[in-house]
């Protein structure tokens, strides 16, 4: 069962959706124009239900298949990045200081092309949920929509998401069974010394050398304290203290994050920076204080149902075309949140030799759309063949 010919002849049409979406950015759960235009598109396919509002401004599109059965839920992102865009494309954001520079216009569109056939053949035995999230970016919306009932109101008895990959071929997805992105993690390291003359060092505690012993210090939390066969990043991205030449601040703050790809590793990462911190602050006389902020778990990919996703990925691609051991990830995805709930598994479809996500010139390939959007319809005719 190769690309359906359906969406292959619809491919034009819905590279039109995307390119409005792409034109009219939206951010984190402000996505209300978004949500809008997805809950009206589901409307017009005439699937069974429409409900907004879910997670603040997600929207949920449902359609019963020919005979009652299990309940699958599909997932796109709907939210936009704060970033100017220069790719120079007819249709490039109309909104300065943001874009879709992660593909999750060309997520919705996927998924809402997928819906109006699905709606049209019903030729599944079951229920297909079709899920459109606000605040992926940031914001947790994965949780919110969770925390708002996602799972329980609509049943849902499995959970699958896709997600574009720059570097991968169009027409080939790539996934692994197990952990596959990491966790992310905010630190937030507050500074406070004594400050004073630039000319009377001996009588301040200097925050800024201060931090810049620690900027250096927690970094061989990975590189002597993890198993090197495990994986950990601790970047120091923001280091603020001081405004003129002449005067050691008496404040600082690092800001940073932490990536990791298993709970105990996680664990082990955030106490030894508590300890790492603090003592290299105390040798120079500098009180610290870690915000440590845990925003979104690793992302693990269930067995069985990542196997099942290849099969699917092979039927539309072909037995080639499916890289089923892609090594895990430091990026990070709040679809980790709903694969705690249930079982389900996460995809990459190739972008082919784009600019890379969260560049201001990356642009989502519409040559992507039929294998996407085929993916999605061929995984609930066989997760719930009629």
């Amino acid at each position: 069962m190769p690309i359906v010919n359906s969406l292959n002849a619809a491919a034009e049409e819905v590279a039109g959706w995307r390119r409005h979406l792409h034109r009219h950015p939206e951010l984190g759960y402000a996505v209300e124009g978004t949500a809008a235009y997805v809950a009206d598109k589901l409307t017009a396919f005439g699937v069974d239900a429409v409900a907004t509002g879910i997670g603040r401004t997600g929207v949920v599109g449902v359609i019963h298949g020919r005979a009652p059965g299990r309940t699958i839920a599909l997932r796109a992102d709907m939210d936009a990045l704060p970033i100017l865009e220069t790719s120079g494309k007819d249709w490039a954001s109309e909104v300065p200081g943001r874009m879709h520079a992660c593909g999750h216009d060309g997520h919705t569109a996927m998924l809402l092309a997928a819906a109006r056939h699905l709606a049209e053949t019903r030729n599944f035995a079951g229920t297909a949920v079709l899920v459109f999230q606000p605040a992926e970016e940031a914001g947790g919306g994965a949780k919110a929509m969770i925390d708002d009932g996602l799972m329980t109101r609509f049943g849902v008895d499995a959970v699958y998401g896709m997600h574009n990959a720059p570097g991968i071929p169009v027409g080939r997805f790539a996934l692994r069974s197990g952990a596959f992105l990491a966790s992310c993690d905010t630190i937030t390291i507050d500074l406070e010394g004594v400050g004073g003359h630039a000319a009377t060092p001996h009588l301040c505690c200097d925050t800024v050398l201060a931090g810049a012993a620690i900027v250096q210090a927690v970094q061989h939390i990975v590189s002597r304290t993890i198993d090197p066969i495990a994986s950990a990043v601790i970047s120091i991205t923001c280091f603020n203290a001081g405004f003129t030449d002449n005067v050691i601040p008496q404040t600082g703050r690092l800001v940073g994050t932490v990536r990791t790809l298993s709970p105990a590793v996680r664990d082990h990462v955030e106490a030894r920076l508590r300890q790492v911190i603090e003592t290299t602050a105390a040798a120079y006389g500098v009180k610290a204080v870690l915000d440590y902020n845990r925003e979104y778990p690793v992302l693990v990919n269930h067995e069985r149902e990542a196997g099942f996703a290849a099969e699917v990925a092979r039927d539309v691609a072909g037995a080639d075309a499916v890289n089923t051991a892609m090594p895990p990830e430091l990026g990070s995805e709040d679809f980790a949140f709903m694969l705690e709930e249930r079982p389900g598994a996460f995809i990459f479809v190739g972008n082919g030799n784009t600019a890379g996500l969260h560049h201001p010139a990356y642009d989502f390939d519409d040559a992507a759309i039929p294998y996407g959007a085929s993916y999605w319809v061929r995984l609930v005719e066989r997760a719930l063949p009629a």
